[in-house]
């Protein structure tokens, strides 16, 4: 059995242009113990993407300077084409619109606003193979 990943050797980019929102999955994603970067549009995600090479990113889909979709499709075609998305929106969509983002490649998930705060961080702790700070095992 190999053991648990610790949460804080993950690095999640927050993307939201709500600073409130943004905000708060500051703080959801630093009580679960992992560490962050965020950015408040399209044009700085891609920017923090590549250069601090997130493990995870939370992406809302309407942003300025490059929507959701294209911010999806831009990491899909270089070295950040590996790193999971999870969408997040307060957008009502259909679901053939939620279907089609669930197929691109990158994303794992998609969660419509306002996210639950138990919902996120047990999403995130699966997607990143990581354990609960209180549930860690002492060494």
């Amino acid at each position: 059995m190999t053991d648990p990943v610790s949460a804080a050797d993950k690095l999640i980019l927050i993307v939201d242009d709500d600073t409130a929102v943004r905000e708060f999955l500051k703080i959801v994603v630093a009580r679960e113990g992992f560490r962050m970067e965020a950015a408040a549009d399209g044009a700085e995600a891609l920017a923090k993407a590549r250069t601090v090479s997130p493990d995870l990113i939370l992406l809302d889909l309407m942003l300025p300077k490059g929507g959701g979709f294209e911010i999806v499709h831009e990491l899909q075609n270089d070295e950040t084409g590996q790193i999971p998305v999870v969408i997040m929106t307060g957008r009502m969509m259909d679901r053939s619109t939620s279907d089609l983002i669930k197929r691109e490649s990158n994303v794992r998930e998609y969660l419509e606003k306002p996210v639950k705060t138990e919902t996120l961080a047990a999403l995130l702790h699966k997607l990143l193979g990581t354990v609960p700070p209180a549930r860690m095992p002492r060494k």
